[in-house]
């Protein structure tokens, strides 16, 4: 098989070449601009088991990659998406997809999942579009807490106070190709929202995965560190990831009509309702995510829907035809978005092949005014939901899914099996 050598742009010495982890994180090699047409054709050889790792980089055996096989390689392979870094010289950055040593697709590949999900919407005769929302923490290195105090939401001089990082943020993601369409200080000292515009669901996954990358590489350039920990201080607003779906066919939203959410979107709202419970194992993928899901803290604690509400888990947004769309709100910003992505259009798939319709709209206080089913509040309950369910297993794959409820439950032992400095205050001198 003869592949395209990617033309690099103008003045590139090293092109940074990488994949996503379980979790979302890019990892990856340098390449020099010598060794690239090398690498187009025949890939960038790299353990497989990043896709069987936890964000601290602590691997264990897999069907697909253990000691037993000595833990084998795959190759990735660039995408034609490549740009300049705008703040190093010389150095490109290209997301990549893995193959493995037979030319196969990865099976526990995360991209892959979202990639199978797609396909099926494409044999039904949608294209997915989907925006992102993403909320972070910019940090003081030194201290591991905000620069700024009090909450300034949306305030104009707050903004002004943090142009000095959030313009270098917007001006070179979108000099990368990264279309951000607005920024805004959040519901904390030091916490922000940037929003990355709608697109084709698997390139504003992979976008996703560059913002996150870039992101840190941007703050750390200001004397920031830039965290999108769900719920870093448990005091304040947790971190979430907001994603907007609309299905598009013949160059028409087919959610639409006469600007209201017409009966296919109610069906893909229906199929959202129906899973966002049992799919919580993939949106809030560790023990901190659910500290975010907490009344009144803007982060949905039911399976609740309504119009331009802010309380709920699925919000329906209208208006013009163009800009119909459903928003899912449970997601934590430090999920993997092709899982996250996968797991919302396989369940609104299923919502309209199956003409479900959803339950009644809550107009209201979704947090006291509502009878629909209660989210998951540990990752505990994420668990035994996603088994007993079987749903996220059937999206997923068996593979990519066990590695997914492995870590799940790796991290729960790990913070189950901590003595904390609360207890200590608490405890060590008073009993």
């Amino acid at each position: 098989m003869t592949r395209p050598v990617i033309t690099l742009p103008e003045g590139t010495k090293t092109v940074v070449l990488g994949t996503a982890d379980i979790n979302g994180v890019m990892r990856g090699k340098r390449i020099p601009a010598s060794h690239w047409e090398t690498v187009c054709r025949d890939g960038c050889a790299i353990i497989a088991a990043i896709y069987a790792m936890d964000m601290t980089s602590d691997i264990w055996d897999t069907p697909y990659c253990n000691f037993g096989n000595g833990y084998v390689d795959m190759h990735v392979y660039p995408t034609e998406e490549i740009s300049l870094c705008p703040w190093e010289e010389g150095v490109a950055v290209c997301l990549g997809y893995a193959e493995d040593l037979a030319h196969k697709p990865v099976p526990i590949d995360p991209r892959r999942g979202l990639i199978e999900q797609l396909d099926r919407a494409k044999d039904m005769g949608f294209e997915v579009q989907v925006g992102s929302e993403l909320e972070f923490y910019l940090l003081d290195p030194e201290t591991k807490l905000p620069k700024q105090h009090g909450n300034q939401v949306y305030g104009i001089n707050r903004q002004s106070e943090m142009e000095h990082v959030l313009g270098p943020i917007r001006d070179n993601l979108i000099a990368m190709g990264i279309p951000i369409e607005q920024s805004n200080p959040e519901y904390a000292a030091g916490q922000v929202e940037v929003n990355v515009r709608y697109s084709e669901a698997l390139d504003n996954a992979d976008k996703v995965v560059l913002f996150r990358t870039m992101v840190k590489e941007i703050a750390q350039k200001h004397d920031y560190i830039a965290t999108f920990m769900a719920k870093p201080f448990i005091d304040e607003s947790g971190s979430g990831f907001h994603t907007h779906y609309s299905f598009w066919k013949d160059g028409h939203n087919a959610f639409a009509k006469d600007g209201k959410l017409n009966e296919t979107g109610m069906s893909f709202l229906a199929g959202l309702q129906q899973r966002v419970g049992s799919t919580s194992l993939v949106s809030s993928t560790t023990p901190n995510a659910y500290r975010r899901r907490q009344p009144y803290s803007f982060c949905p604690v039911n399976a609740s829907w309504g119009h331009d509400n802010r309380t709920v888990a699925l919000r329906v947004i209208e208006g013009a035809d163009k800009a119909v769309r459903v928003e899912k709100r449970d997601a934590a910003a430090d999920c993997n978005p092709y899982y996250l992505l996968a797991c919302d259009i396989a369940a609104g798939l299923d919502g309209i092949e199956q003409g479900l319709k959803p339950g009644p709209a809550t107009e209201g206080d979704a947090y006291t005014e509502c009878d629909d089913p209660a989210l998951p509040l540990t990752l505990r309950e994420a668990i035994d939901a996603a088994e007993a369910d079987g749903f996220v297993r059937k999206v997923l794959g068996d593979w990519r899914y066990d590695i997914l409820l492995e870590q799940a439950r790796r991290e729960v032992a790990f913070v189950d099996n901590q003595v904390t400095d609360v207890e200590r205050d608490r405890y060590l001198l008073n009993l």
